[in-house]
């Protein structure tokens, strides 16, 4: 298999526009709307030249993109649980997001190793590249590594005047019990002091 490519001097993007709100699973001692600029995630700025906001269209998405990282975990505990706080991000205007859910991949020149290989270095070149594009993109839009069912999105700093955000408390909260137990029981992950 040959390795997956960088990104050209000039490529197509396939641009999805997204009214829908959106769920984040954040730590509970940063604000809700963090952009965050250190290269951590699969789509963060590789020498901290933009900041990214990570969403899911569901709390399953964010749930899973959050407590989801280390492959093989089947448990979660309550202090991660009480450590991260929920909140619904809604745009105030359609976000404008590159989508590489489905054929805008092989359109711009990349496949599914950007979304979901192991070289993150790459994923954040590629990042760079669509965040500096000519048409301007809020972000990316994505399948979420461990449940492709799911819909997420990089959100670019630039979005940012175009968003606002509900705190929804932790997920271990008591209004949250039964998205909790669903989402445990959808993933068949146990719940551990």
């Amino acid at each position: 298999m040959s390795p997956h490519p960088e990104p050209p001097g000039s490529f197509r993007v396939r641009i999805t526009r997204v009214t829908y709100g959106w769920r984040r699973i954040h730590a509970a001692k940063l604000a809700p709307l963090y952009f965050g600029r250190e290269p951590r995630n699969r789509f963060d700025a590789p020498e901290n030249e933009f900041g990214v906001l990570y969403v899911a269209k569901d709390v399953h998405g964010a749930f899973i993109e959050t407590f989801g990282h280390a492959t093989g975990v089947r448990f979660v505990t309550t202090r991660e649980l009480r450590a991260r706080a929920l909140a619904a991000v809604t745009p105030m205007r359609p976000l404008r997001l590159v989508d590489l859910r489905a054929e805008g991949l092989a359109q711009m020149g990349a496949d599914g190793e950007l979304t979901s290989g192991p070289d993150y270095d790459l994923s954040r070149r590629w990042a760079r590249a669509i965040n500096a594009h000519p048409r301007t993109p809020d972000g990316i839009l994505y399948r979420a590594r461990h449940d492709p069912s799911r819909t997420c999105a990089a959100l670019f700093d630039r979005a940012a005047d175009a968003l606002t955000v509900r705190p929804l408390g932790t997920l271990y909260a008591g209004a949250h019990r039964r998205l909790l137990a669903d989402v445990l029981d959808t993933y068949k992950m146990g719940l551990v002091p």
